[in-house]
């Protein structure tokens, strides 16, 4: 579906700044967030005199048209999709404010870069070197941290280093990844998931039967994170992300979204097993400036029946020193580096200041 200037009318402007990554309407004001993570109000005189409650209507009305959806009382939510863009609106009735807007941009790019991560220090090259080197090892990613940090460019970012002749699977309802777009040469199948048809579940299933090397799910989100698990557990690799204020709250996190106890006692160990590295992503503020940073990594593991949480990056710093990683890193973490020959995991050939 495409949806040109006609459709946003004055909120156009927003929409073709590639500096704004999100429009979002309460009632009365726009509110714009940028590629420099900053978030302010729009010009309130430009919002006052042309996003009037004629146009919201219209647009809403001219959103409902296009996806052949209805959009009232009964049912208050409306969404839609463009190649670019994600729309979400929310109806007056359950809103107090008033009708609520929020239009996220999903451009087929990859943000983060690594220059900027080391010039602008979201993390350390020996972080950066150490990370990749767990990608090229074949490790399984969780990306952690609250609403808006982006874990998902973070994601993406990684999902960069991939060999290209290894396929990937993404399942995702919002089609945010798009990993196809931004890895233009490299074996990829991109599934859409709908609640009703084909759910988190059912694509996870048939994912299997697709050859994968790699599964990376957008979000864990419910009982879906079970189906993940077992997947990894046959030698698929993958990456997903997670709501969390703490890399070591991840198992838990996980074994909460399961159906039941049996399920989640069952399972506690294969979390161990399966998952490998935690990243925990913020935002900090530095004058009027708002800047992400990786601010934890750690390495999960079991070992002689025993699950350990072993903790390489806290505060945005280095635990480990680089020169003597003995006894530091789990042995089983060390095995996967040995077995692709990566002698120094903190050093790395892409990496490059």
């Amino acid at each position: 579906m495409i949806l040109g200037q006609e459709y946003f009318g004055p909120l156009w402007r927003y929409i073709e700044d590639d500096e704004v990554t999100d429009v979002d309407y309460n009632g009365s004001q726009v509110w714009l967030t940028d590629i420099y993570n900053n978030r302010y109000l729009a010009d309130e005189n430009y919002v006052e005199r042309y996003v009037t409650g004629q146009f919201i209507e219209q647009f809403t009305q001219r959103i409902a048209n296009a996806v052949s959806r209805q959009f009232n009382k009964s049912n208050p939510e409306l969404e839609a999709e463009t190649p670019d863009l994600r729309v979400t609106i929310i109806h007056e009735s359950v809103s107090r404010q008033g009708r609520t807007i929020c239009i996220r941009k999903t451009p087929p790019i990859i943000r983060l870069t690594t220059k900027d991560m080391l010039e602008k220090n979201y993390c350390s090259k020996e972080i950066l070197s150490l990370l990749v080197n767990c990608v090229n090892s074949k490790m399984n990613f969780l990306f952690a941290g609250e609403p808006g940090v982006g874990k998902t460019e973070c994601l993406k970012y990684f999902s960069n280093f991939i060999p290209e002749n290894e396929r990937v699977i993404t399942i995702e309802d919002t089609l945010e990844l798009r990993y196809s777009k931004t890895n233009h040469r490299k074996d990829c199948v991109e599934l859409k998931v709908n609640s009703d048809k084909f759910t988190y579940s059912d694509a996870l299933k048939a994912s299997l039967r697709l050859n994968p090397k790699w599964i990376m799910l957008s979000e864990a989100r419910s009982k879906e994170v079970k189906y993940l698990l077992e997947s990894w557990s046959t030698g698929v690799r993958g990456m997903t992300t997670l709501h969390t204020s703490d890399v070591r709250n991840i198992p838990d996190r996980i074994l909460n979204m399961l159906e039941n106890r049996v399920d989640a006692d069952r399972l506690e160990n294969d979390v161990y097993q399966a998952l490998d590295v935690g990243i925990l992503i913020r935002k900090k503020n530095i004058g009027d400036k708002t800047f992400r940073y990786i601010d934890q990594v750690c390495f999960f593991s079991r070992e002689k029946d025993k699950n350990e949480i072993t903790m390489v990056v806290k505060n945005g710093t280095l635990l480990i020193n680089p020169d003597n990683t003995v006894n530091r890193i789990p042995i089983t973490v060390i095995q996967k580096f040995e077995q692709y020959n990566i002698k120094n995991p903190f050093v790395c050939k892409d990496i490059k200041k």
